[in-house]
């Protein structure tokens, strides 16, 4: 059975429409076609493609590494709808291995409840560099063996689709077998000189997390990470629009030089007094130990300071927490684009990006 939705303003991923229906079965988009819409029809100010989060820890007091279950995980996939992502990549920061597969298992199980938008689990951290670890424990920071590969990966084969880790603390064969697994990889946390980071995106490595956090400075004789992503040309990187982990003033600059190359993650955290990441909420953000460790964002929030405080158009705000992250994950073919044979994930805002609904999979 087909259902219709109406919008006043539609993006595509695109391009802005005017008065558009969206005609949406069996969880895809049918048809998008000009309407003139009738007397007690339901229109939208805005329809667009919903957001993807791939950086997202827990919500409702339940971090998923304290909570390794899928309690968590619709926790997670709940907050995440109320800020228009219809998909979310939960997140595990350097931790010990028993932990990581506690959370490949919570993922799973979350899958086998039905539980929708999970695309899998982002791992960050253990194989990190020291000196840039943040808010991450040390004691379970190093450098992989081809052993600790296998032993994660065969585990979390079929669930974990991304992993932050830091290039110049990973052997070629590390990397190889980390890409052969179809696992992401993203450069963070990282140490990394101007020539390794370089070395490492054209090496294979597409993105990096959250810009200008726990990386290496662009510095006028040692142009780092930062300067090797900003000069690379491909590759990408997230940034967390909060105005603490990253001044706006910095996202201005870094979306004048990436341009299409700069998507949003939220970095949310929640707030948790147990297990090896206590956070406390402080304000509108997260500390550790008086450590900046999170945000409070959710995607909608991320648009509307991206608009406001950056002067970003809304078009592009709305492609950098829909088309490009699904672009990070390869899966551009399907979401982040409201067109026919598209999934039907769509966001229904108001003129302020604030959310009236989302929908997964053409059901709200």
């Amino acid at each position: 059975m087909a259902t219709q939705y109406f919008a006043e303003k539609l993006f595509t991923g695109t391009q802005w429409l005017t008065k558009q229906c969206i005609t949406v079965a069996d969880g895809k988009i049918v048809s998008v076609t000009p309407a003139e819409t009738v007397a007690g029809t339901k229109v939208y100010p805005v329809i667009a493609p919903a957001f993807i989060d791939i950086q997202i820890y827990g919500a409702g007091g339940k971090l998923l590494a304290v909570y390794p279950n899928a309690q968590s995980l619709h926790l997670l996939a709940d907050y995440c709808l109320q800020g228009g992502a219809s998909h979310f990549q939960p997140t595990v920061a350097t931790n010990s291995y028993d932990v990581f597969f506690a959370c490949v298992d919570a993922v799973k199980t979350y899958w086998q409840e039905g539980g929708k938008g999970c695309i899998g689990l982002h791992v960050e951290g253990p194989w990190i560099h020291p000196l840039r670890k943040g808010a991450h424990i040390e004691s379970f920071i190093h450098s992989p063996t081809i052993a600790d590969v296998h032993r994660l990966l065969e585990y979390g084969k079929g669930v974990i689709t991304m992993i932050t880790l830091a290039p110049e603390v990973c052997s070629k064969e590390v990397i190889d077998l980390v890409k052969s697994y179809g696992v992401i990889i993203s450069a963070g946390h990282t140490n990394a000189t101007y020539e390794e980071a370089t070395a490492a995106f054209d090496g294979g490595i597409g993105a990096a997390t959250h810009l200008y956090n726990a990386m290496s400075p662009l510095q006028h004789r040692a142009p780092g990470v930062v300067g090797a992503i900003f000069n690379h040309g491909k590759a990408m990187a997230s940034i967390v629009p909060d105005g603490y982990h990253v001044d706006f003033a910095a996202i201005r600059i870094a979306k004048k030089i990436m341009g299409d190359r700069l998507f949003v993650i939220t970095d949310a955290v929640t707030e948790t007094g147990t297990g090896a990441y206590p956070h406390q909420l402080v304000g509108d953000k997260y500390e550790s130990g008086g450590i900046l460790s999170g945000s409070a964002l959710t995607m909608a929030k991320s648009v509307q300071n991206l608009v406001r405080n950056v002067g970003i158009p809304l078009d592009e705000a709305l492609r950098m927490v829909s088309l490009y992250p699904a672009q990070v994950m390869k899966l551009d073919n399907r979401l982040g684009k409201t067109e026919a044979g598209y999934s039907a994930d769509l966001v229904m805002l108001d003129e302020e990006a604030n959310v009236f609904d989302t929908l997964v999979s053409g059901n709200i």
